[in-house]
């Protein structure tokens, strides 16, 4: 039987930590380190990633309504439309996957790097929140971006032996390789390799990535362990704060004999130096997090069931609801709360919250929907509290980002659209370049009717090639958060955070979407 290295054993065991605070405590054992009673200093910045998972379609999310690109999308999510062209009759039951442009809610572009000359774009319906932080210069899009090795091109992609990246269009692999650089199964990701360089900035590393519902991947480093967080905030020992049982004697009993072991193997001493470190972070948690009906991120009086501020408007039924979304945040708005708390000290962090319910193959107009209001309300939700932190506005310390593991196809598949590969998404946040969008658009044009594009970035089915690679992305938050060229870059291929960086011209690395 092969061995197994003792920090590999300690990081696969802290993927085993559960989602919710009612999960035994032993489950964040791997995730801490030694609290320290130093407090960080004021120099702060956070990156917070919300995944849209299943694959979010681009194509409803930011729609190009200039004359001509209309004309295709429109025609395109219509499968009367397409089969007219085919020459063919359609079946009663497909049905348009296009937006009323009427309801569009349009926005302009500075179009500082000349790539959207003659474009005009507007945002899906349910994004009247976005809308009007874009409009603030507080959001930015970034155009059809998505895992590339090397500059990409449709010629490209007759050489066979050109290099792509692995399993394109698989949701599990997808969403690894956006976060890790590999398909499923790569252990890494490039947040917590940020914080593998950044980790001495803080006074206690264990608190360097931080994920709330959501799965290690993207969080874990090299050095560093994600710490996990259900909405209900971290876990005690016992479920409850000094006490098992009912009773403290009890408590005292358990904590002691979880740092002590008669044994003095390999195994039993990690399991104390783990537990040990565990209880102590239990100690700055409970000290440091404050409560979550906390004004700006809760309402006093209230519980997470009934607080206005965690509910949006379901577009299906007009009825307020718990946002699942905006729990995730107001966890992560608490936790940047408590940065500069005894125990915690962070002048450095990474986040990373889940969106699900994205993989619409059918229903897809109101499923798409409903997704974008929990977005666009958690979004704006979330601003607001950095907006009115207790110790000030901290905007421009924190730039989120939304991510999906792929775009999806333009062709209508009957009633929802197929796996793609490149997307747009968002950047938000007081330190972005916000009005603005970065990277060529796809150019929307002319097709066959039996799903080919005579455009330059329309693959088969309207698949977007990506113009823009994640590595790109992976650079420009890297820069901003104060990672190093030689760390990002690494000093041989394939080393550093963004392992295919080097692969693209140092003039067009950084993206620009951030001051």
């Amino acid at each position: 039987m092969p061995s197994i290295p003792r920090r590999r054993f300690l990081q696969q065991t802290s993927a085993l930590t559960a989602f919710s605070t009612t999960g035994s405590w032993l489950a964040n054992l791997a995730a801490v380190k030694q609290a320290s009673a130093q407090v960080a200093s004021s120099d702060y910045k956070a990156l917070v990633c919300i995944f849209l998972a299943g694959g979010n379609d681009a194509h409803n999310t930011v729609v190009p309504v200039d004359s001509t690109s209309w004309r295709c999308y429109s025609a395109t999510r219509d499968p009367a439309v397409m089969a007219k062209i085919a020459g063919v009759t359609p079946p009663d039951n497909l049905t348009s996957i296009a937006l009323d442009q009427k309801t569009l809610l349009n926005i302009s572009h500075r179009n500082a790097q000349g790539l959207n000359t003659g474009r005009s774009f507007a945002l899906h319906p349910q994004l009247k929140r976005i809308q009007a932080l874009y409009g603030q210069s507080s959001v930015a899009v970034v155009a059809n971006i998505g895992p590339l090795i090397q500059p990409t091109t449709k010629v490209d992609l007759l050489d066979l032996s050109f290099t792509l990246p692995r399993k394109l269009y698989s949701h599990n692999d997808q969403t690894s390789t956006w976060q890790s650089f590999g398909p499923e199964g790569t252990t890494g990701g490039w947040g917590g390799r940020i914080m593998d360089s950044l980790k001495g900035r803080n006074v206690n590393p264990a608190f360097s990535c931080i994920g709330v519902n959501t799965p290690p991947v993207w969080l874990s480093g090299r050095s560093v362990i994600p710490y996990l967080l259900g909405t209900g905030g971290f876990q005690l020992m016992g479920g409850n704060a000094g006490t098992i049982l009912g009773s403290s004697d009890v408590y005292a009993a358990v904590r002691a004999a979880a740092s002590t072991s008669t044994r003095q193997d390999v195994i039993a001493t990690d399991y104390v130096s783990v537990s040990q470190r565990a209880l102590a972070n239990e100690s700055a948690m409970s000290k440091g997090l404050p409560i979550d009906t906390m004004a700006p991120w809760g309402t006093p009086g209230t519980t997470t069931a009934t607080d206005p501020l965690l509910q949006y408007t379901d577009p299906e039924d007009q009825q307020l609801k718990l946002n699942p979304l905006a729990q995730q945040l107001q966890t992560v708005a608490r936790m940047i709360a408590a940065r500069n708390s005894s125990g915690i000290g962070a002048q450095r962090q990474v986040f990373m919250v889940t969106l699900t319910g994205f993989d619409t193959h059918s229903d897809h107009l109101r499923q798409h929907a409903r997704q974008l209001a929990k977005l666009d309300h958690a979004v704006d939700y979330f601003q607001k509290c950095l907006a009115q932190m207790p110790s000030g506005d901290v905007r421009s310390m924190v730039t989120t980002f939304t991510a999906s593991e792929f775009g999806r196809a333009l062709v209508n598949n009957g009633d929802g659209c197929d796996h793609g590969w490149g997307g747009h998404h968002f950047v938000i946040g007081g330190s972005v370049k916000g009005g603005d969008i970065y990277g060529k658009y796809p150019q929307f044009m002319a097709f066959d009717g039996n799903g080919n594009f005579f455009s330059d970035q329309l693959l088969t089915s309207g698949v977007l090639l990506p113009g823009l690679s994640v590595d790109q992305l992976v650079y420009t938050l890297g820069k901003w958060m104060g990672v190093s060229e030689a760390d990002l870059v690494g000093t041989s291929p394939g080393a550093g955070i963004a392992p295919n960086i080097a692969n693209f011209d140092a003039s067009t690395r950084d993206i620009g979407f951030m001051s």
